[in-house]
């Protein structure tokens, strides 16, 4: 009697069932799919089988899988942007429902000075791309009007912008120049919304926080306390400023918990006594409560999509990360200062090693178990792995798309925008 192959490839006929299913795993690792799922399929296929051979195959896919999870990955859908956007772009936004604003930079010569009006986009989710506002038709007065667009902030609807402009107004018989944030109002039209009665700018407003109802937002103004704190204004699109806010009160940052009327803030006293404090703020009821007492503060406070995670940088090194629902349990990095977001899933932060509109590479690093520390206990600073985005290409600027599934970026040079799906 000739005995039956028992190798690798072939299996004995009292193993109707394993080699029913070798077959259908075989079909499945030639019909396609990701990199892990074929790695998966292999190691089913190899598991069916009892031969030395499979044996050996089984020991060598150990050691690979080992290594796999050492090592870095490399993301091969980086490799080429899906999308881009030939123009000269000074900020970008994506909305909640997937678009994209945009703004281009535009200059205009008078007889003497030379003008910026930078030009405002959407991109739909398809591509198609449409400008709704046109700078050099915006003017204010008789006076000489500059500005440039620095951030955008779509309401919780996707139907109205908030602009953040830095403008600068001159008069030209007196001379003179005053510089000032000021925010724009836009609908997705293009349309222009008056709540001041002065104009449609808001003078002296930056970093707007939306409510829940698509009408109303907060905003900070530095126009009445010491360099680096700010109060807080309430404004209403329809019936115009509405007063203070938390009135009294003076803040160095604030981040809003999506889909609520809820912030996070970062307290200081007017004259910078004693240690930050971090917040949560109504922004309806003018209720708050404090969250903890801060070691320091140095900028970047972002709260996790969920709203259940609060990051912010200590020091220009070490960035801390805080469970806002169990406020003792904390995590420390030492990743050094720059402009964060988070993944879609909050299971790791993006960071772009540098301050806002400078330009350099893009990383991200798992965040790690958040534990509690008894009281003025020293809390462990961790230096994670980073992982190197975009093969280490300098970018100026960043964004997410609310479903995590693009990243956008602006290059320095040209400025051209980027989208580049993971």
């Amino acid at each position: 009697m000739i005995p039956r192959p028992s190798s690798f490839f072939f299996c004995r006929p009292d193993r109707s069932s394993r080699f029913l299913l070798s077959c259908r795993l075989a079909r499945r690792l030639r019909s396609g799919g990701t990199e892990a799922t074929k790695l998966n399929l292999f190691r089913r296929f190899l598991a069916a089988h009892h031969s030395p051979l499979a044996t050996s195959f089984r020991l060598l896919l150990a050691v690979l899988c080992s290594l796999l999870a050492v090592l870095p990955l490399k993301s091969q859908n980086l490799d080429k942007a899906v999308t881009t956007i030939d123009e000269e772009v000074t900020a970008f936004s994506y909305a909640p429902d997937g678009r994209i604003v945009f703004s281009v930079r535009r200059m205009f010569k008078t007889k003497k000075y030379d003008l910026q009006r930078d030009d405002i986009w959407i991109m739909e989710s398809g591509g198609k791309r449409k400008r709704i506002f046109e700078g050099q038709k915006f003017t204010r007065d008789e006076k000489l009007f500059t500005y440039q667009v620095e951030s955008f902030t779509w309401s919780p609807n996707s139907r109205i912008i908030a602009i953040q402009l830095f403008t600068t107004t001159m008069d030209p018989n007196e001379g003179g120049r005053e510089d000032a944030p000021a925010l724009l109002l836009l609908d997705d039209s293009g349309r222009e919304l008056h709540p001041s009665a002065k104009g449609s700018l808001v003078m002296d407003a930056q970093s707007p926080l939306w409510f829940r109802d698509n009408q109303t937002l907060i905003y900070l103004t530095g126009a009445d306390t010491p360099q680096g704190l700010y109060s807080l204004q309430c404004l209403n699109i329809a019936s115009g400023p509405a007063g203070k806010s938390f009135e009294g009160r003076t803040f160095e940052g604030a981040s809003r918990i999506s889909g609520s009327n809820t912030a996070i803030a970062v307290e200081r006293a007017p004259h910078f006594e004693g240690p930050p404090r971090l917040q949560r703020l109504d922004l309806l009821s003018q209720d708050d409560k404090e969250i903890a007492t801060l070691d320091a503060y140095s900028g970047g406070l972002s709260v996790s999509p969920s709203g259940s995670k609060v990051a912010y940088f200590l020091d220009k090194e070490v960035l801390e990360i805080r469970d806002l629902t169990a406020p003792v349990r904390v995590a420390r990095l030492r990743v050094g200062l720059g402009v964060l977001h988070w993944s879609a899933d909050e299971s790791h932060l993006y960071l772009k090693r540098t301050i806002e509109k400078k330009s350099a590479d893009l990383v991200s690093f798992r965040i790690p178990d958040l534990r509690a520390y008894p009281p003025r206990a020293e809390i462990p600073v961790v230096e994670p792995e980073p992982r190197i985005l975009l093969h280490g290409l300098t970018i100026r600027e960043y964004g997410l798309s609310p479903d995590g599934r693009f990243i956008a970026v602006v290059l320095p040079g040209k400025r051209n925008l980027q989208i580049f799906s993971f």
